[in-house]
């Protein structure tokens, strides 16, 4: 029982978080701004267009030449003549077969490359977001955007908003044709009109209703996967695989139930549909045993109009799973248009007057900066501080107190909330993103790597590297001794993630790239936290290399690492609680010599 309730805590927030939007079928707002991306191939679409009347000419012109084949061929016993009419039946009907391909393949045509464009644009869009934007949606629901919603909006130009003109411009012309052939039987067939539009209006509320069951109950699933497989090492080291497997089967039947009761509500649609149809061609023949027998109305004609009301009746029978098709769409288009109207772009140039940087300006200055992850909860109050050209400063402080967060807002990754960022005396708002994260190289605890080789993960840092000089940055850090342990060298192959590699591994590439780079500013934050004490020293040569004649920010968690520090600042609670030199805060008893003596009795 209290398995299943943590299921239903993590997955019960889906169907908000998924945002359906299923009051619509059809938002001309939305079709507009998906227009943009279908203009460009607006020829070819004009073309699918043309091609569906001309189509639906040799669809309905195959009954009356069945008529004409009946009422003076068959009827009265004639044979000249017959094949003519039989070869005319069968070229138009190649010729439906061949219009309605070429309308298929062009509107396919339409929809790849519409779609093609819109995927880019939204994973264009996704990464130049700013970090914080990744903090309140999950990249989950992200990649759903530019995949599943991207692939329901396609669906709709093979069998949505097109084929609903298409079925409209057919009905109309079968409307036409048998007003032409015969008013009398038109109006009997129009008999079933009202019964098939409460029929109508009852399935598309019932469909409307399952669907939204649907995509709740698939919401909750690919949550529960996706969270789960994320987590499979927890998952496996808690002996959790039953439980897990378990809840997705809770789950899982949910998503069968919606699902059949979607099928349900189609199935039912179009057996009624069948049967009205049935019912109305039952009534055409009744009508038309006495009307033959007096002259009025020929076999052939009665032929031709039943094979109008079958083709009458097959879009309505279609139109559950096109209104579905529909419906999916327009919840596609508006959650990535929701997405593509996101203005947290990534470290914007701001306007204004720059400021002349001071000749004695410092290399980094935090003035009076105050910043919060959530609003009322702020992690940085009012902190002030300098780092001067070339120094090696270290930041130290309890958990929660900042550290990070002095990296993340001097790289632009987050704005801060007041106060003043500088860099060598210069706004950093008002340095573009390429070029301060050019002169900031930020050397992370935890490292990422990209499934590739080690030289291109290395490379990086700078695209335009030379093996050579990827070879020799591995080569200062002291990796090229540690990598000579794995088959390749620095041509080996990196997983996803980096798991074929060991955490030290993957710390010397991260070192390697930073180096690469060849930064202004370089920023460790507890770079070596995943490095074993002998890699560690044997990487010591390596960081020297890499910090000479660069300004060095180190965050320090093991208080080992900075003894040789320059500076070292001392944060509590967002503030600078002290600075100094390692033996000044040591002699000077403060919250520094505390955290020493706490770190010594650790270890």
């Amino acid at each position: 029982m209290a398995s299943r309730k943590s299921t239903a805590a993590d997955t019960g927030n889906a169907p908000r978080q998924e945002e359906e939007i299923l009051g619509k079928a059809y938002d001309s707002r939305l079709m507009v701004r998906l227009w943009q991306y279908v203009r460009p191939h607006w020829a070819l679409l004009l073309l699918a267009l043309f091609l569906i009347p001309v189509t639906v000419v040799f669809e309905l012109a195959q009954p009356l030449l069945l008529a004409i084949a009946i009422d003076v061929y068959i009827a009265h016993r004639v044979s000249e003549g017959l094949g003519t009419l039989a070869g005319v039946f069968v070229g138009f009907v190649l010729l439906q077969a061949a219009f309605s391909y070429a309308q298929l393949y062009a509107l396919q045509l339409v929809g790849q490359r519409s779609m093609h464009t819109l995927r880019l644009a939204t994973f264009e869009h996704v990464l130049t977001r700013r970090t914080a934007f990744f903090d309140k949606i999950p990249v989950g629901r992200l990649l759903t955007r530019m995949t599943n919603d991207v692939e329901s909006i396609n669906e709709m130009f093979s069998s949505g908003v097109v084929t609903l003109v298409a079925d409209v411009i057919r009905l109309l012309s079968i409307v036409a044709m048998m007003l032409y052939l015969s008013v009398q039987l038109t109006l009997i067939t129009f008999v079933t009109i009202p019964a098939l539009v409460v029929l109508v209006a009852y399935a598309r509320k019932l469909m409307r209703s399952s669907y939204r069951a649907i995509r709740v109950k698939l919401a909750a699933m690919n949550t529960h996967v996706q969270e789960n497989l994320s987590g499979i090492k927890v998952v496996q080291l808690f002996c959790r695989e039953s439980a897990v497997a378990r809840e997705y089967e809770v789950i899982n039947a949910e998503y069968r139930e919606a699902y059949v009761g979607s099928i349900l509500a189609d199935a039912s649609m179009y057996a009624i549909v069948e049967a009205i149809g049935i019912c109305s061609a039952a009534g055409i023949a009744w009508y038309s045993g006495a009307s033959i027998g007096e002259g009025a109305i020929t076999i052939g004609l009665v032929v031709a109009f039943i094979e109008y009301v079958n083709k009458f009746f097959i879009p309505i029978k279609d139109f559950s799973s096109k209104y579905a098709v529909m419906q999916s769409a327009m919840a596609a288009a508006e959650r990535i248009v929701g997405l593509l109207d996101t203005a947290e772009h990534d470290a914007p140039l701001a306007s204004g007057e720059e400021e002349t940087p001071a000749s004695d300006a410092p290399a980094i200055e935090f003035d009076e900066v105050s910043f919060g992850y959530r609003t009322g909860e702020q992690v940085l109050k009012g902190l002030s501080l300098r780092v001067e050209s070339g120094q090696k400063v270290a930041v130290v402080g309890a958990t929660g107190s900042g550290k990070s967060t002095l990296i993340k807002l001097l790289a632009r990754l987050y704005e801060s909330d007041a106060g003043r960022i500088r860099l060598a005396g210069r706004d950093i708002r008002g340095i573009a993103a390429e070029e301060l994260r050019q002169r900031v190289t930020v050397v992370n605890q935890d490292v990422f790597l990209f499934t590739g080789t080690i030289r291109e993960n290395v490379r990086m840092g700078r695209q335009d590297a030379s093996d050579e000089e990827v070879d020799a940055a591995l080569q200062h850090i002291g990796a090229q001794r540690v990598l000579a342990k794995i088959s390749g060298g620095a041509e080996a192959h990196v997983a996803d993630r980096g798991d074929n590699l060991s955490a030290g591994e993957r710390q010397l590439i991260a070192f390697s790239r930073a180096l690469v780079r060849d930064p202004e500013i370089l920023i460790l934050d507890e770079a070596t936290a995943h490095v074993d004490p002998n890699t560690e020293s044997l990487i010591e040569q390596g960081l020297d290399v890499l910090m000479e004649g660069r300004t060095t920010l180190v965050i320090a968690h093991r208080l080992s690492t900075i003894r040789n520090a320059d500076k070292i600042i001392v944060l509590s609670h967002g503030v600078v609680a002290e600075q100094g030199s390692y033996d000044e805060l040591l002699a000077s008893g403060g919250l520094f010599a505390k955290l020493e003596q706490s770190f010594s009795r650790e270890h």
